[in-house]
């Protein structure tokens, strides 16, 4: 059974995968623009291209794709993950950590024990980050961890581990950073610009 498989971690309990993706870099060029209509930018499309690389070659099979419908994001999944149809959940946009937890719990409920076991949120900060500070236990807190929480860039993958049977369980300090990737990660032309 591959490691992202509904499993038992010993002490009865089950794990479920939530992925994080923030929507690649996005322009500025006319400040004109509703930020919801903003698009990527060439850093944007790049970045977005190796994170969707990255994503793919880390194995997990996602069960959902649930994105914000902002156009960076649109864009993002279709230079990221162009093979997944994500389901748009006007919600997304500029969504608190709650209200991501509740879009999670929402698109993956299920009555019967076949409940969804991945779901990858792609969606914006600071929404994003918060919601890591809010799932990660503090006995769980890892060098991944200090990473995110210095900061969460654009076109960062980050995966966790829920300690929770159902979506319907995702609570505060449920959950553990087990991967964190940033474009510049990958490939160091994509750093931060001075």
């Amino acid at each position: 059974m591959a490691w992202w498989c509904r499993r038992s971690i010993g002490d009865g309990n089950f794990v479920k995968i939530l992925g994080l993706l923030r929507h690649a870099k996005s322009e500025w060029d006319d400040m004109a623009k509703r930020d919801f209509d903003r698009g990527l930018n060439d850093r944007g499309r790049r970045g977005g291209v190796l994170i969707g690389e990255h994503i793919r070659s880390h194995g997990i099979k996602w069960n959902r794709l649930v994105a914000s419908p902002a156009v960076r994001v649109k864009e993002t999944l279709q230079c990221a993950l162009p093979e997944i149809t994500p389901v748009f959940e006007d919600k997304l946009y500029l969504a608190s950590p709650d209200t991501i937890v509740e879009t999670a719990q929402a698109h993956c409920a299920s009555d019967d024990a076949e409940e969804a076991d991945t779901i990858l949120i792609a969606a914006h900060n600071p929404g994003l980050q918060e919601l890591l500070f809010d799932l990660v236990s503090p006995s769980h807190e890892n060098d991944l961890f200090h990473e995110a929480s210095v900061k969460f860039p654009t076109a960062t993958f980050a995966v966790l581990e829920c300690n929770v049977e159902r979506w319907a369980d995702l609570k505060n300090h449920c959950a553990k950073l087990v991967h964190f990737a940033r474009p510049r990660d990958l490939d160091p032309d994509l750093g931060p610009e001075f």
